[in-house]
């Protein structure tokens, strides 16, 4: 299971589930966050698919290119046509347009 915590925030330390725990900048941590419905009445804060999208390019050697493309890939094919400005406002204000704009381009080309 993967989580985000706010960069000097505490980490959480649970034996189970395994966990991957990667911190963000204050700042940006809480940059587009919905709320998604687990169980009635029981909300869990996940990002959005772009947002989603936007750190799986950062994160790609981390996770392998091949899934972080693949993400990319599937994101622009469903997001309409407001898809690659989502992608790009979001790039910018995670300071990651250098790895998203040519990947961008190489999957749309």
């Amino acid at each position: 299971m993967h989580i985000a915590v706010p960069r000097g925030a505490r980490r959480p330390a649970i034996s189970y589930p395994p966990i991957v725990v990667a911190q963000y900048a204050a700042k940006t941590f809480d940059l587009n966050i919905e709320q998604y419905e687990a169980a009635p009445v029981e909300f869990v804060p996940v990002y959005d698919a772009a947002r989603s999208v936007v750190d799986a390019m950062r994160h790609r050697n981390r996770i392998g290119p091949t899934l972080a493309l693949a993400a990319l890939g599937r994101y622009l094919r469903t997001s309409g046509p407001d898809g690659v400005g989502n992608l790009q406002r979001i790039a910018r204000e995670l300071h990651a347009l250098s790895v998203i704009r040519p990947a961008v381009e190489a999957v749309l080309a």
